[in-house]
């Protein structure tokens, strides 16, 4: 019952839409209907401004980071921080208070992994700049560093977490289906214009 408990509360934190809930109160407008549909930081920047990007993406980041930095501190089950994260991350995903819609996954996901490995978290960081200075997608930033850690977790020796990082990976890949289309097809929009 505790677990079901936790894992339930991970996943309504996860639901939380703080990037519609800041659009709409400080812009005014609805981030579904403009810019990427996306609730995410990303959009929220782009259509109310930088400081309100950055907010949303602390949040999102927060509402992974949570759930799972608390149950780390009474669990030290890597199957139970996996379930954990992977409620919270589906909660932004597969939002109730969304109608089962939501963001895509990427800022709750680097909230979850900075409690259960920061300096992971760190390294594919790093791997989200150089492909976003190079390449000034994103999305393909964003790709890059999700793929980067079952590899960065494999090294550090941390096999218990391999398993949510794979999961968690192929979610982010399907959420981002259609900018994968997109920048196959050369039609993603881009950060910045160079």
């Amino acid at each position: 019952m505790v677990t079901i408990f936790w894992l339930a509360i991970s996943y309504l934190l996860g639901a939380m839409p703080f990037g519609l809930l800041i659009s709409r109160t400080c812009c005014g407008i609805d981030p579904r209907e403009q810019g990427s549909g996306n609730i995410g930081a990303t959009n929220v920047g782009r259509l109310c401004g930088t400081k309100y990007g950055a907010l949303t993406l602390a949040l999102d980041m927060l509402k992974g980071f949570l759930p799972v930095a608390l149950a780390a501190s009474f669990s030290d089950s890597s199957f139970f921080l996996t379930l954990v994260a992977t409620a919270a991350v589906c909660g932004h995903m597969f939002s109730i208070f969304l109608h089962g819609k939501g963001g895509k996954g990427v800022a709750t996901w680097v909230g979850a992994f900075v409690a259960i490995s920061t300096s992971g978290t760190i390294i594919c960081g790093l791997g989200f700049l150089a492909a976003l200075y190079f390449y000034n997608f994103v999305s393909l930033a964003s790709l890059v560093m999700v793929a980067l850690m079952p590899v960065v977790l494999l090294f550090q020796g941390m096999f218990g977490a391999i398993p949510l990082a794979l999961v968690l990976m192929a979610l982010i890949f399907w959420k981002h289906s259609a900018n994968i289309q997109r920048l196959m097809a050369g039609e993603e929009h881009p950060w910045k214009m160079k």
